[in-house]
C-alpha cells in the first residue's frame, strides 16, 4: 500500500464511493461531488483521485458489464476496502478531536466575526 495520507479532495471522493456503494463510477462520482460540495471537478481529476486511492489500497475497482446506453462501454465501479474504511475513520477521528479542542470563547468570537461580514 502506497502512503496513507488523504488529501481533502481524495477524502471527499473516498467518502462518495462509500456513500454510493455499487453506483460509484467516475461520472456519477463527479456529479455527486458537485451536488454535495457546490464545487466543480473535472472528470480527469476525479479519475486521477480514484487511481491514487486504488494505488494506496483504499478502493478496489472492477469493470461492470457493457450496456447499450453506454455504446457498449463498460463502467469501472469502485468499492471502499477495509484499509479505506480505516483511513476514513482515522481522518474523522483527527478532525473531531481538533473540533473538540476549539475553545468556546474563540468559537463564539468566530461566529460573531462571520455574522458581521
Amino acid at each position: 500500500m502506497k502512503g496513507s495520507y488523504l488529501g481533502e479532495f481524495e477524502e471527499i471522493i473516498l467518502l462518495l464511493v462509500a456513500v454510493m456503494q455499487e453506483d460509484a463510477y467516475g461520472l456519477a462520482i463527479q456529479e455527486r461531488f458537485q451536488e454535495q460540495t457546490g464545487r466543480t471537478a473535472a472528470i480527469g481529476a476525479v479519475h486521477s483521485a480514484l487511481n491514487r486511492l486504488e494505488e494506496k489500497g483504499f478502493v478496489e475497482s472492477q469493470l461492470a458489464e457493457a450496456t447499450a446506453e453506454r455504446g457498449g462501454r463498460r463502467k469501472r465501479l469502485f468499492t471502499v476496502t477495509l484499509a479505506g474504511k480505516k483511513a476514513l475513520q482515522t481522518s474523522k477521528d483527527v478532525r473531531n478531536n481538533l473540533w473538540d479542542q476549539i475553545p468556546e470563547f474563540g468559537w463564539e468570537g468566530l461566529k460573531a466575526t462571520l455574522l458581521w461580514r
